[in-house]
């Protein structure tokens, strides 16, 4: 029973965990929210200028693609943050100053438009041929029928893969304590981290992890309904047949007109 009381007392002291939860809600759940989100959109920018260049018929274009796509895509997303964190520091004390914050939203954003990318990629080409010929046929260009038709169409296709991706930045947004965050923007495992480190106990790491869970299954949830509702489609009620309430009479006989016929 001694490791039992060991586990409970290190991971579920709810005294310490209560005193970790005000500073959890006012800054380490903005701060990830802010983190997670703004990596999303701007991955999805850079996601949607990579998918466009990998299926680019120049080569100038799809190479340098697939090669960006390669290298973030495997290297750790520890070691990209180090990388983009601590290489373009000078760089970030020129423009705003010793604050390491843009910078963790920056490495995030880059490892997430390799990943979104490819979604993309894979939504548009997943679009019938047939659908760019019809719209070339109706007058488009290229580009517009790419913008108007055939990007639309991909993009809803792969819209549950891509809240996937959100949930993923959601949990390596925790990877940025890396580069020393100000007090004012610690993230939930940073402020967990500093409780731990503080108290000597391990409870304020499990409540951050309880912020994850909060955060992930929900999402996690409306993927599920996401992806169910795109493959079943809208349920469109039946137009009311016009000849549904008529008794025809068969052929070759007068239909009643509720006369004597004498």
């Amino acid at each position: 029973m001694d490791p039992l009381r060991t586990l409970w007392e290190t991971f579920f002291d709810w005294d310490a965990m209560r005193e970790a939860l005000p500073e959890m809600l006012t800054v380490g759940l903005p701060n990830t929210l802010i983190l997670a989100v703004s990596a999303a959109l701007l991955g999805s920018v850079l996601g949607m200028l990579l998918a466009i260049a990998g299926i680019s018929r120049t080569r100038w274009l799809r190479w340098p693609a697939r090669v960006y796509t390669d290298v973030f895509r495997g290297l750790p997303a520890a070691a990209t943050i180090l990388l983009i964190g601590v290489g373009l520091a000078p760089l970030g004390m020129q423009v705003w100053g010793p604050n390491p914050y843009p910078l963790g939203i920056l490495a995030l954003s880059l490892i997430a438009a390799a990943y979104i990318g490819e979604i993309f990629r894979s939504g548009i080409q997943s679009v019938e041929a047939a659908q760019l010929e019809g719209a070339r046929a109706l007058g488009f260009s290229w580009g517009e029928a790419m913008r108007l038709v055939i990007v639309p169409q991909g993009v809803r296709r792969v819209l549950p893969a891509w809240v996937n991706q959100l949930i993923a930045l959601i949990k390596d947004s925790s990877l940025v304590y890396f580069l020393g965050l100000v007090a004012s923007e610690r993230e939930l495992f940073r402020i967990g981290q500093d409780y731990a480190a503080t108290t000597g106990n391990e409870s304020a790491l499990l409540l951050a992890g309880l912020f994850y869970l909060v955060l992930t299954v929900p999402l996690t949830h409306a993927v599920n309904w996401i992806d169910r509702r795109l493959r079943q489609g809208r349920t469109v009620a039946a137009l009311p047949d016009p000849d549904h309430d008529l008794d025809l009479a068969p052929a070759g006989t007068a239909a009643p007109t509720g006369k004597d016929p004498r």
